[in-house]
């Protein structure tokens, strides 16, 4: 091959087709990097969405259990408003009838 004598057009035309293949390997390169990209990507955004999720679910618990919370007061709140009101007005009824019943 070292003594065989290349002409200009077949140095052209092998330099061609190098050009060709490199361009033919980069492409095949820029679609592998494109494809890890977009992999990346879509694992980062799925990790997003479910730290999102993650919080949202806290959240959710949180408020459920603060509902809850309050519910219990209310109920409390009722009882004790019960307990301090109609109940002394009941006691008082119970004397002033007892009262006026052995008065009479």
């Amino acid at each position: 091959m070292a003594d065989e004598q290349w002409t200009t057009g077949e140095v052209v035309r092998r330099l061609e087709d190098v050009r060709q293949d490199l361009k033919e390997d980069i492409h095949g390169v820029v679609a592998l990097v494109n494809q890890k990209v977009d992999g990346e990507i879509l694992r980062m955004g799925q990790e997003a969405q479910d730290e999102r999720h993650t919080t949202l679910v806290a959240r959710v618990a949180k408020l459920e259990e603060q509902a809850a919370e309050k519910e219990r007061q209310r109920i409390a709140d009722r009882r004790l408003i019960f307990f301090s009101l109609v109940v002394p007005v009941l006691l008082l009824a119970i004397q002033l009838y007892n009262a006026n019943r052995g008065g009479t």
